[in-house]
């Protein structure tokens, strides 16, 4: 994981604004680049100069996940269920976990695409089962622009602003990020658990 994230590095350092619109659109369908690392070193080449402007930067960003998002959306919608039974271990989601995010739609609507863009690993493949849940195309593109909007040009920032010393934040940022990654899973864990009781609840009545 460590090495391919170096790897998409050096593209955005050699190709500017293009490697970036890529790396974000690669991470956006299933490929484990490592965004949130990438953008912060995005916004220490701004610092630099090696991206002339900041904000374009963020756009840019922000672009290529919306693109690789609406990529990835296009296929779950194509290809159902059925594609994440043959492919799902690819993008690791299986059918089960297909369900659970399903259930998460069903309950909390489609914030739930919103929230996924600040969750590691997740983020990366969120568009694909809300393409299989037939999500309303301009509710997943405003969510999807939203969150990624704001994340993007916010790490952006966070690097632009450390320059330097981006080598002392990238710990952070991983801490935080899989720390939201935790209690997600902890939140997940709960709903299944109170859904297997409502069943057995239910069924004993």
């Amino acid at each position: 994981m460590e090495h391919i994230t170096h790897f998409f590095l050096g593209l955005v350092d050699s190709t500017g604004y293009f490697g970036l619109f890529t790396v974000m659109l690669l991470g956006n369908i299933g490929v484990p680049i490592g965004t949130e690392i990438v953008l912060p070193a995005a916004g220490a080449l701004a610092a630099k100069g090696h991206l002339s402007n900041l904000w374009v930067a963020g756009a840019v960003a922000t672009f290529g996940e919306v693109v690789g998002g609406t990529i990835l959306y296009a296929i779950g919608y194509a290809g159902g269920r059925p594609f994440v039974a043959r492919w799902g271990k690819y993008f690791k989601l299986d059918e089960h976990k297909l369900d659970t995010f399903h259930s998460f739609y069903e309950r909390y609507g489609n914030a739930v695409v919103f929230v996924c863009r600040f969750v590691p690993i997740v983020r990366g493949i969120a568009a694909l089962p809300a393409g299989v849940s037939r999500m309303q195309k301009r509710y997943f593109w405003l969510y999807t622009a939203l969150g990624s909007a704001i994340f993007c040009f916010s790490l952006i920032l966070l690097g632009n602003a450390f320059g330097r010393h981006l080598d002392a934040i990238v710990p952070a940022i991983r801490r935080f990020s899989f720390g939201f990654l935790a209690l997600l899973v902890a939140a997940l864990c709960l709903v299944v658990v109170r859904r297997r009781r409502a069943s057995r609840g239910s069924e004993l009545a």
